[in-house]
């Protein structure tokens, strides 16, 4: 059986370790593509260069020819400038929403079949734009940014709770920005509500709420820690290690239940606008949208989300996109 292809779009650091992480787990052959002339093709042969010891086959290049993404099956986007010190994810709009709209142009003219996942911040509002450019149906198009914000709260209630992370269960929805909504009621070690094993280990309901709520806002801006530590770049292999789950779960036709950026027809009170929910992903991209039930104060949190992408698109809309 022919090996999938996966185009990568974007040779910064998160689509390095993409194609890195992607053909270690030979999930198909990767094409890295970037408009810096000779830097996907350095970063390709280095990581061709390291099959021997990683045990893989697949074939793995640069490019800075779009022609070159002919017939991928999967494409992902990084494509756009990282934020900077003091910069939220929302002053990238503009800059962004230029690249992203070449971008799409060319992903529809060279890989019109392909399922696309996308990172470029501002998340939503790209994801929104790739979806109008490229006329690709909605199960097509999507965004990586629940799996991070999911797995950065995974890790923070296991620091605090002293249990591994792989016992963790925890989701965040909503928009990838300050406003996304960790759901407390719902994270779990194995099955135990975290809320619960914190009041025990406090004994105290008031000092468990409060270190909770820290780690929820540590969530939501632990993508501006990382920045403010690096000072000259933000986050990349976690956002790529996030994508990757979701392209294995695609190409593999996994059937994971994940946070994904999709488009919302009526689903949680929301029509015609992407935001993080949670997705069954297979070989046909979003296959569904599955809903749970939300109390009065996060179905709250979840519409102050959707209004502040509301406001992003808006924005993006008055820039002329």
């Amino acid at each position: 059986m022919a090996r999938k292809k996966i185009a990568l779009i974007g040779g910064g650091q998160i689509g390095g370790v993409l194609a890195q992480l992607i053909g270690a787990r030979q999930l198909g052959d990767v094409v890295l593509f970037d408009i810096v002339e000779d830097l996907p093709q350095g970063k390709t042969l280095d990581i061709a260069e390291a099959a021997a010891v990683d045990n893989f086959d697949v074939s793995v290049t640069g490019t800075n020819n779009y022609k070159d993404i002919a017939g991928s099956d999967l494409v992902i986007i990084t494509a756009g400038l990282p934020r900077k010190p003091g910069m939220s994810r929302d002053d990238l709009l503009s800059t962004n929403a230029k690249i992203m709209k070449n971008v799409a142009e060319n992903v529809r003219e060279f890989a019109p079949n392909a399922i696309v996942i996308i990172i470029s911040n501002p998340l939503d509002a790209m994801v929104t734009l790739f979806k109008k450019v490229s006329g690709f149906p909605a199960n097509r198009v999507m965004g990586q940014a629940g799996v991070l914000d999911s797995s950065r709260f995974a890790t923070f209630i296991a620091w605090e709770l002293g249990v591994s992370v792989k016992d963790v269960n925890a989701m965040v929805l909503g928009g990838h920005g300050d406003t996304m909504v960790p759901l407390i009621r719902y994270a779990n070690v194995n099955g135990i509500p975290v809320m619960e094993m914190l009041e025990r280990k406090y004994k105290d309901k008031t000092k468990a709420k409060e270190v909770m709520t820290a780690m929820v806002e540590r969530t939501k801006m632990a993508g501006g820690e990382v920045v403010k530590l690096l000072k000259t770049g933000s986050a990349f292999y976690s956002p790529a290690s996030s994508a990757t789950a979701m392209a294995e779960s695609i190409l593999l036709d996994e059937k994971r239940l994940l946070p994904t950026c999709a488009l919302l027809n009526g689903e949680f009170g929301v029509n015609g606008y992407y935001a993080g929910v949670p997705a069954v992903l297979g070989a046909n991209g979003v296959e569904r949208v599955v809903e749970l039930s939300l109390d009065a104060e996060e179905q709250s949190l979840f519409d102050n989300s959707v209004n502040a992408v509301k406001k992003l698109v808006e924005d993006m809309a008055r820039l002329g996109f």
